[in-house]
């Protein structure tokens, strides 16, 4: 991968370049992180895993998980980088089997931060237009041991990181700390379920409009249009993020 020509990884902010590229507003969206395919007609904005190739002529956005390990890459972490309780043992997302990564202390966090880089640099190789990193919330679901502190540090090396290779960068969920945006050099939000639970004002307002929603139910879909639906992306997607063809599959738009 190619590294970052920022001079190396540390927790001060830096502006963004000239040539970020931001989402725009109110466009149709499709999300893809379950697996690419050619995205439906009147689709602007598509978010896809990491693994997966942008889609032509759209604004492109890069899935990476940067808080948490993906069950199949666990092995592949170091050990002293997997966040262990009193007892050692590894603190677990039991929702996706997935563990927290360890982000207590700054040389810790800038050792996850290189390995994420390298993901963000691969995004870039591939001609994404932003990244989003998941799990920013990861610090509420771990027993005390991380903090808001910790999650917004980590967040600006990423940050700094995206706006090296002129990605823009998303804010994942999390609404408690979209206040904190400037500080994290954060540029959108990529919101799952704002309308669901009447978090969209949230995020519609420090984020200028700016904002990607996934509703996962038809209630959900319903609120968020009624009260965003001229202002915000939205989209109802079933809830494993299916491709067509599966039973499970489920896009709306309206």
């Amino acid at each position: 991968m190619v590294g970052c020509d920022s001079g190396g990884t540390h927790e001060g902010s830096s502006p963004k370049p000239a040539a970020l590229r931001l989402p725009p507003r109110h466009a149709g969206f499709d999300y893809q992180i379950g697996g690419a395919y050619p995205p439906p007609a009147g689709v602007r904005i598509v978010s896809r895993d990491r693994s997966d190739p942008p889609a032509p002529g759209l604004y492109n956005i890069c899935y990476v998980n940067a808080f948490q390990a993906q069950p199949q890459e666990r092995s592949s972490w170091p050990a002293d980088l997997l966040l262990r309780d009193e007892s050692g043992k590894v603190v677990i997302d039991e929702d996706w089997n997935e563990p927290l990564l360890d982000l207590r202390t700054p040389a810790r966090r800038e050792r996850v931060a290189e390995r994420v880089n390298q993901w963000i640099d691969g995004c870039a190789e591939k001609g994404f237009d932003a990244v989003e990193p998941d799990n920013y919330d990861s610090y509420t679901r771990s027993d005390d041991l991380l903090t808001a502190s910790d999650a917004t540090a980590f967040m600006r090396l990423l940050s700094r990181h995206a706006h090296a290779r002129h990605l823009a960068i998303g804010q994942k969920n999390t609404a408690e700390l979209a206040g904190q945006r400037r500080q994290t050099g954060l540029d959108f939000a990529v919101a799952e379920e704002c309308g669901q639970y009447d978090e969209c004002e949230v995020y519609a307002k420090a984020f200028d409009d700016r904002v990607v929603d996934i509703e996962y139910t038809d209630g959900g879909l319903r609120k968020a249009l009624a009260r965003w639906g001229d202002r915000l992306s939205i989209v109802r997607r079933d809830v494993n993020v299916s491709t067509p063809g599966k039973a499970e599959y489920v896009r709306k738009a309206r």
